[in-house]
């Protein structure tokens, strides 16, 4: 038995768990607030939780973050109707979409953002990679243009992430205070949107009109709160987690010339192999990028955006010898099977090598980047195609390095650089 204190758990998530799994073992009994939780950083158990989901398993969070998150949040749904939720933003992003259209605007979109990057010269990374991201995912989900609105999205955004890990006391001036207020401006600007959309005067196509279309059926089981929190949390997930993947890459391979080598020999024999001179990846090209796709597998495995994924126990469990009540909770804990030394060799060296001839599938027990099961990630596959878009225009037309950023936290929401992760980047001439 360990009864940490909350908060500190909250502050030192990662720390926790690799105490635990140190004295009590990968699957251990703690208590926090007060309530039965069963850690898991066992892989194995892991994976049977993802695929119970539904099951033995229900998704889990406490009142404070749905009322951060939205309690009509596709997060708070479960069986067909989640299954449906699912099934409506898969669309968007489906091997299809990225194949046909996404990869030739992704492309367009990250071309951009890099030019603006070289005139800056100096930029801090994650500002610079969640705007490059940002600006993609909401044109295409909301036709949003922040360079035409008088509402800045992405502030509000970025004060809802701020305080999403936070203490619930909601009185001005505390991060959980500014965190609902960054959600209710965000919502605004959502809500006016679907508004704009329904009254006719904006004939752009995108997923809220794919949305509207959902609504206005006769057999319709979606409302527009659903939508709007369903573009909320959607469009926060699309950007917070690739742009937290990008700054950890550029951190990592501004530290390792030789990844950084192969990783350039990949794209310029891409060029050295395209009919066009300028033309936009090409989908056989980005399944061509062997090695980047080994060098973002390694990323987002010591990346891993997110430390803890709770489970309510809904029906008794064996596991292991051991009995887990109904009505207990369980955290699925991947990073540290992610940086369990019995699973990968040196497991906090960055090698990309170590994936070499590795046939993997998302959501495998061993590596849970993007969760698993019936919550697996929608998202995956556009997150890495955006990641290696962005990876080759990098090491094709820029020269770049990382001036200051060296010391770096664990946070319960994911990496992050303390004092930012600066860098210089210039255009090759």
């Amino acid at each position: 038995m360990a009864y940490p204190f909350f908060f500190f758990f909250l502050s030192f998530v990662s720390f926790f768990f690799s105490w635990g799994n140190f004295r009590y073992g990968p699957i251990f009994r703690t208590s926090i607030v007060g309530q039965p939780v069963v850690v898991s950083t066992d892989a194995d158990f892991n994976f049977r939780v993802f695929q119970q989901e539904g099951n033995a398993f229900q998704i889990w969070y406490t009142e404070s973050l749905f009322q951060i998150i939205g309690k009509q949040s596709v997060l708070a749904h479960h069986g067909g109707f989640h299954k449906y939720l699912k099934s409506l933003t898969f669309k968007l992003v489906s091997p299809e979409a990225l194949r046909e259209k996404l990869i030739y605007e992704m492309d367009a979109s990250t071309q951009e953002s890099l030019s603006s990057w070289s005139k800056l010269g100096k930029l801090d990374a994650k500002d610079g990679t969640s705007e490059l991201v940002f600006k993609y995912a909401a044109k295409k989900m909301l036709g949003y243009e922040e360079s035409k609105d008088q509402q800045k999205l992405r502030d509000s955004y970025k004060a809802f992430m701020d305080g999403l890990i936070s203490f619930p006391l909601n009185i001005p001036g505390t991060p959980f205070h500014a965190c609902l207020q960054g959600r209710k401006k965000a919502m605004k600007v959502i809500h006016d949107i679907f508004e704009k959309k329904r009254s006719g005067n904006d004939t752009s196509k995108d997923f809220v009109d794919h949305l509207l279309e959902q609504i206005e059926k006769e057999d319709t089981i979606l409302n527009e709160e659903i939508a709007r929190d369903l573009v909320f949390l959607f469009l926060f997930a699309a950007h917070e987690t690739t742009s937290t993947a990008l700054t950890v890459a550029l951190r990592y391979l501004d530290g390792h010339p030789r990844v950084m080598a192969e990783l350039k020999r990949e794209h310029e024999n891409i060029l050295k192999m395209r009919e066009t001179e300028g033309s936009a990846i090409s989908w056989k090209e980005y399944k061509s990028m062997t090695f980047t796709h080994m060098v973002i597998n390694e990323t987002l495995r010591l990346a891993n955006i997110t430390p803890g994924i709770l489970r309510k126990v809904v029906k008794e469990v064996e596991v292991k010898g051991y009995t887990i009540p109904a009505g207990w909770t369980v955290m699925v804990c991947p990073s540290t099977v992610h940086l369990d030394p019995n699973v990968y060799e040196n497991p906090h060296e960055f090698n990309p090598w170590r994936w070499e001839g590795k046939e993997l599938h998302m959501g495998s027990k061993n590596f849970m980047a993007f969760a698993g099961g019936t919550r697996l990630c929608v998202g995956a596959d556009y997150a890495k195609v955006q990641m290696s878009i962005f990876l080759h225009y990098l090491v094709t037309k820029y020269t770049w390095r990382v001036t200051n950023g060296a010391e770096r936290i664990r946070t319960p929401t994911g990496i992050c650089y303390p004092k930012g992760l600066h860098m210089e980047i210039s255009e090759n001439k």
